[in-house]
């Protein structure tokens, strides 16, 4: 692709091996990808495929054994500052109230860092209507200990968007939710996708999860990983439950299913 905005974030011929050059695990191997600029696009999976090897590549938390991982129309050299993640875990600091855990990459990252005391009350305030667009308006002051596992994930959401990065990575935000939290997130998280359009990486298990919110859905072979099929998901937005239950979102889900167990049963085959 030559045109920049189709390339946001790209990985060319990609490997990475964890664990020495001869005898290590191979874990993805001539690795391909490319996302547009504002792009939503999901990544899936068998188990140990190597997707969040990927995401370790693109935040520059991993350098790649060869090829080239490109963020911006810059090569990767080192962990990135455009970036925010959310995780499985919410991994809110206990000690700290919500307001003050959102507000926390304000306070380690540059350039806001060095003038955080000066423009604190800014800050708060863009804290403050953020936590208000997922729900979590009067709940400032509370600690993480007071709120549910949906409360905390809105929290964390909210922490990784608080200094406006350009390219958001979300490793499995939902899994360890129950099924109502977790669907009532993705509408969460789309409206906020909707709203700024910043460029997103969704890595998941959940099939649905990953048709619902994402424009390009990413499927990864057993490892050594690559992608073997990119799907493009033409499904109008805003989406809804009800709409994951119609024929042609269901025809999608079964046919990345299919995939997927394809990939599992090649992998056997292989290890046989």
């Amino acid at each position: 692709m030559s045109d920049p905005a189709a390339r946001f974030v790209a990985l060319e011929g990609v490997s990475l091996r964890y664990g020495g050059a001869a005898q290590g695990t191979l874990a993805v191997q001539g690795l391909d990808i490319a996302i547009r600029r504002g792009e939503f696009a999901a990544v899936v999976g068998p188990s140990g495929c190597g997707k969040s090897t990927l995401m370790k590549l693109v935040t520059g938390l991993a350098p790649a054994s060869e090829g080239a991982v490109i963020v911006g129309g810059h090569e990767v050299a080192g962990p990135l500052k455009i970036v925010g993640m959310a995780f499985q875990n919410p991994t809110l600091l206990p000690w700290r109230t919500t307001l003050d855990n959102v507000l926390l990459p304000l306070e380690i990252v540059e350039p806001y860092k060095a003038t955080f005391r000066r423009d604190r009350e800014k800050h708060v305030a863009r804290a403050r209507a953020l936590l208000a667009t997922v729900g979590l308006a009067g709940f400032e002051g509370k600690y993480p200990w007071e709120l549910s596992g949906g409360m905390q994930q809105r929290a964390s959401l909210c922490r990784s968007l608080i200094h406006e990065p350009a390219l958001l990575m979300l490793d499995e935000p939902f899994a360890a939710l129950d099924a109502f939290t977790r669907e009532e997130l993705w509408a969460v998280l789309q409206a906020l996708w909707m709203e700024r359009r910043f460029t997103c990486i969704l890595v998941t298990h959940d099939l649905r999860e990953a048709v619902y919110l994402a424009d390009t859905v990413h499927v990864m072979s057993a490892r050594p990983g690559r992608v073997i099929e990119t799907r493009v998901i033409d499904l109008p937005r805003p989406r809804d439950l009800d709409a994951s239950f119609a024929p042609d979102f269901v025809e999608i889900v079964q046919g990345l299913r299919a995939r997927i167990a394809e990939a599992r049963a090649e992998q056997l085959r292989a290890a046989a």
